[in-house]
Formats: C-alpha cells, structure tokens, sequence
C-alpha cells in the first residue's frame, strides 16, 4: 500500500465517524427538543435537579413510558357531574372549615385521578404522570400538597389555605374539564357567590 492509499483509507474513517458523530448529535438534539416539547417546564426543573442532562432526559422519557402503559380513561358523564357537585360542597365547607376543606380536595383530586386511570399509591408517582401530559398545571399541584402538608404540621395561615385550594381547584378543573364536552363548571353553572377567591 502506498501513502495515498492509506491518506484515502484514513480520510474514509474520518468521513464515517464523522458521520456517525453528527448522527448521534441529531438523535439526542431531535430527543431533547422532543422532551421539552412534552413535559415543558418540568424539563428545565429535572435537568436543574440532577449531574448530568442525560440522566434527566433519561428520567423524562421512563416517565413518558411508564405514562404509555397506564390506561388513562375519561370519566363518564354520571362520574364528571358526581365529581363537580362533590366539588362545589368542599368549595362552600371552605367558608366554616377551610382546614377540612383543604384535606377534602385533596382527597377528592386523588379520587379523580384513580377514577380517570393514573396511579396514586404516592405523591411522586403522581406528579410524574401528571407531568406527561398535564405538566402546566403541575405546579400547582405541588404547591397544593405542599400547603396541606405545612397545614397538617404545623399549620397553615388562612390565607395559605385559601391558595392551596385554588392550586387544588387548577388541578381538578384540568383533569375534570378533559372528560367531557362541557367545559367546567357545569353544575347548574355553579353559584360562584360561594367559590373560593
């Protein structure tokens, strides 16, 4: 072999790997803008949290497969108008009981989330799912059950309460609203003198 063939063979090398490096780079840029396209916010939040991007972006996309294999179902039209009469009571208990009131929508907001399909053996587990597809109001979702557990331990002021509600009611609302043709509320078109502020 003389000296160009192997500057040819050499050059050859380079020109595959330099291929498969821009391939690799397209795969993980086309799988980040896929990430941040689905869980949004919640993308920045879990790269801030961990070493690396990768570790994150590998968390993110075991959520969304674990997300694809539950069987996330509307409620019926029976359940969706159950859910918002319950609702309505823990929004007028909130004026004499706003403490009880909190813990009821909490309690209630996990029973939709079964109802419709998702997973509530844990609060983690729960926010992971809702991050999939309800990430814009995940937030207030953890704000909600970090008000409640602040309220059960050493409690919350009036006003804090009040807002845990409201987190609680943005949740509810979203996971409501998506099963039926009405848009919420729906209840009589709800007495709004009652709702909480």
């Amino acid at each position: 072999m003389n000296t160009n063939e192997i500057l040819l063979i050499v050059l050859a090398a380079l020109a595959v790997l330099l291929v498969l490096a821009l391939t690799v780079v397209s795969r993980r840029r086309k799988r980040t803008s896929e990430l941040k396209g689905t869980f949004g916010s919640e993308y920045d939040r879990t790269v801030e949290t961990r070493d690396k991007r990768r570790d994150a972006e590998r968390e993110l996309a075991e959520r969304k497969a674990r997300h694809e294999q539950l069987q996330i179902r509307p409620l019926s039209a029976a359940s969706r108008q159950r859910y918002l009469t319950a609702w309505e009571g823990v929004q007028s208990r909130f004026i004499d009981a706003p403490v009880l009131a909190l813990s009821e929508a909490d309690a209630l907001l996990t029973r939709l989330m079964a109802e419709r399909g998702f997973p509530t053996d844990d609060l983690r587990t729960q926010e992971d799912m809702l991050s999939v597809e309800h990430t814009h109001v995940l937030d207030g979702f953890r704000a909600g059950h970090a008000i409640e557990q602040a309220n059960s331990s050493e409690g919350a002021d009036t006003e804090q309460v009040r807002q845990g509600m409201l987190h609680f009611r943005e949740v509810f609302e979203e996971l409501v609203s998506e099963s039926g043709d009405e848009p919420y509320p729906s209840v009589g078109q709800t007495d709004r003198s009652r709702e909480v502020r």
